[in-house]
């Protein structure tokens, strides 16, 4: 079996050579994540286009996702040889940014003071140190260390988030974003959401015109909020890091289940994040209990693994990304197809009147079907890759081919899990056309009319398309999954030649 769930590795310093960024797409790098929390925006726009150059050398298809550091509070800089923070001992901490020690955490943020208070517990980093706030002056404020570690460069200073002053997104974030919009990026992660209002506040083009929107889910208000942040967005981060000091750390395992399978059942891809294989930051193998984390997640049901510091500043990014496949790889090949399918099929035929419920009882039939007549594979033609995404949530063990005439979408569906995606050359509207002028009410009948002609070709296209790449062959049963009007309606069982 091929690997079904994506790997997203992070770019930096340790990996945005050309021939370590060949060396990352051999070893299975779906998707390039580029943070703007450090460097230029012009280093950053530089990696994207090195990226895709590479990729296209390689004859591989890499996503690109752009990650907005948001309302960040960073302290200033530990230095690269790092400091160690004791426990138990008392720093104080100032607003500044020239330098931290040992004794004084510079943060770099001037409504500090209003918006800590004594009794806080403020994590830096993705957790590694924990401090207790036991007074807060009008200069400065007073922190013990129940957590020590040793800690470089300028981590993440984190406030509770319903004190934080600062909004998401911010107007460094905007200025970012539309610079990567500009060279078509594929996908962008907002940082820092509270509700489904703060994607609303990105305000770009719905995709494919413009990149998914996906909500990093890394605050305790976002949990609360999750329904309407889900409606809001177009795929979901579950940031165990910054979650996980906001949570009791014991939820934060329940918390990535329950995520998952809500986003996962709407039709969103979901990616889990953040210290997955730490330890590779340094060594060539990961600990086991990393190697038991990465395979957990898919057993949730992600569609894809990231992969942060182990890639960006690591000592070993291809073999990291190499190892995090092989893990995923032999998880994929345990993961309970039939009980997942038939669990997301419960929970989304509740409602037979629901706007989707044409698209998820053919979706769901298709997968019953690649199960029960063992298809060879199951061809999803769309535009705006809702079908394919809408066909992946059920996680038939059927590879899923992702066609479509926008080169936007192809792209976009490097994230979805199982997916393989395909272009194609047929001109050819479909699910989500009709959607996009709501006011025009006979759209939806025209487009149906101009499909009807051209259908039979989409779909000889499509077959030769899987059978020159060789996903099939003559002889195979495939079934072929695509929306003739505003929804996926359409499945047929066809006998390739």
């Amino acid at each position: 079996m091929t690997r079904r769930t994506k790997i997203i590795a992070t770019i930096g310093p340790a990996s945005e050579s050309p021939q370590a960024l060949r060396a990352m797409v051999d070893a299975g790098m779906d998707v390039a994540r580029i943070g703007l929390a450090h460097g230029t925006l012009d280093e950053a726009l530089g990696r994207m286009r090195l990226v895709r150059q590479v990729a296209e050398e390689a004859g591989r298809r890499v996503g690109v996702l752009v990650d907005l550091p948001g309302p960040k509070v960073r302290t200033a800089s530990f230095g690269q040889e790092g400091v160690e923070l004791r426990a138990e001992t008392e720093v104080e901490i100032r607003v500044g940014d020239a330098k931290s020690t040992a004794e004084v955490v510079e943060v770099d943020y001037e409504n500090l003071f209003h918006d800590i208070a004594v009794g806080d517990q403020v994590a830096l980093g993705d957790g590694q140190v924990l401090l207790q706030v036991v007074d807060v002056g009008a200069d400065k404020a007073v922190g013990v260390v129940l957590h020590g570690d040793v800690i470089h460069g300028r981590p993440g200073f984190r406030i509770p988030s319903d004190r934080l002053s600062m909004s998401t997104p911010t107007p460094e974030d905007l200025q970012g974003l539309e610079a990567f919009v500009d060279e078509s990026v594929d996908m962008v992660a907002i940082s820092f959401v509270r509700s489904g209002d703060d994607i609303r506040r990105v305000n770009l083009e719905p995709h494919p015109v413009g990149p998914l929107v996906i909500a990093k889910i890394e605050t305790q208000a976002a949990v609360q909020n999750l329904d309407d942040i889900i409606d809001a967005s177009a795929g979901i981060m579950v940031a165990r890091g910054d979650l996980g000091t906001e949570c009791l750390m014991e939820e934060t395992p329940h918390l990535q289940k329950r995520i998952i399978r809500d986003c996962i059942a709407g039709g969103l891809p979901v990616i889990t994040a953040t210290q997955m294989l730490d330890s590779m930051v340094q060594a060539s193998t990961p600990t086991r209990a990393e190697v038991s984390d990465v395979a957990n997640a898919v057993f949730d049901g992600t569609s894809a693994v990231m992969l942060s510091a182990e890639t960006a500043i690591g000592a070993h990014p291809a073999a990291t990304v190499a190892t995090m496949a092989r893990i995923a790889e032999r998880a994929d090949e345990e993961f309970d197809y039939v009980r997942w399918g038939e669990d997301i099929r419960r929970l989304r035929m509740t409602d037979a009147d629901a706007p989707t419920s044409l698209t998820d009882a053919i979706t769901g039939a298709a997968a019953a079907a690649a199960r029960e007549l063992n298809l060879a594979a199951i061809v999803c033609i769309s535009a705006s890759g809702f079908t394919v995404r809408s066909m992946a949530r059920f996680r038939p063990q059927t590879v899923i081919l992702g066609l479509s005439t926008s080169e936007r979408t192809v792209q976009q569906l490097t994230l979805s899990w199982g997916v393989t995606p395909m272009l194609t050359f047929e001109e050819a509207g479909d699910d989500t056309l009709a959607s996009q002028a709501p006011s025009q009410p006979d759209l939806s009948y025209r487009i149906a009319q101009a499909l009807a002609g051209s259908y039979e070709s989409r779909v000889a296209e499509a077959l030769g398309l899987a059978k020159e790449a060789g996903h099939v062959v003559p002889g195979d049963l495939v079934a072929v999954v695509a929306g003739m009007t505003e929804a996926t309606d359409v499945l047929r069982l066809v006998r390739v030649h």
